[in-house]
């Protein structure tokens, strides 16, 4: 009898230990794929604010809910099929333009509190920050940022492949918002939008 109940008590043990590790890897599952998502940064474009190597939480849920903000970092499917960190710069119906260190929208130059620092040094210095590419241009000739898109730009001006020469960003295309520096651990913070 003591032998029925201590096989029957190990069963239970283990029905539960079996529920409660289905039960953690759909939780782990619909995080991962539909709430969260981990991002690696890879190359210089983001700099002085994200390095090689960085990793990021991306808010996967935000843009289910609500529209791309300008100044937010997103994460997306570039044409190339790769994803790509940047800034929002021009939301749909903005008219962006680029010259120099100038980004103005909509007539405005643009205040870019997040690379104010590096520009006023390289302008200090008699240089230029935005290396690359004016907008519009050749590649991308309308500055008017289309309905149910956005542009981007990256914070390193001079080393980034943005929107001055993808184009614009369909909402479908954007995988979420860059909400945590998670690693290196020494670096653990919040996104500042």
């Amino acid at each position: 009898m003591e032998q029925e109940i201590t096989q029957s008590s190990v069963k239970n043990e283990v029905w539960e230990w079996a529920k409660a590790l289905l039960i953690a890897a759909v939780l782990v599952f619909v995080i991962r794929y539909f709430i969260f998502a981990p991002f690696i940064v890879d190359g210089p474009s983001m700099q002085p604010n994200f390095k090689t190597g960085e990793r990021l939480i991306v808010n996967k849920i935000i843009y289910s809910i609500r529209e791309p903000h300008r100044g937010e970092v997103v994460v997306f499917h570039a044409p190339e099929g790769k994803d790509y960190i940047k800034r929002v710069v021009g939301l749909p119906g903005d008219e962006v333009k680029v010259e120099g260190d100038v980004v103005s929208v909509n007539g405005k130059a643009l205040e870019e509190k997040y690379i104010k620092y590096a520009v006023d040094e390289m302008q200090n210095n008699g240089g230029i920050y935005n290396t690359g590419p004016n907008f519009p241009n050749e590649m991308v000739q309308d500055g008017k940022v289309p309905e149910g898109s956005i542009f981007v730009m990256g914070d390193n001006r001079g080393n980034s492949k943005d929107g001055r020469e993808i184009g614009y960003i369909a909402y479908d295309k954007v995988i979420g918002r860059a909400d945590i520096i998670f690693w290196p651990i020494d670096n653990i913070s919040l996104v500042k939008h």
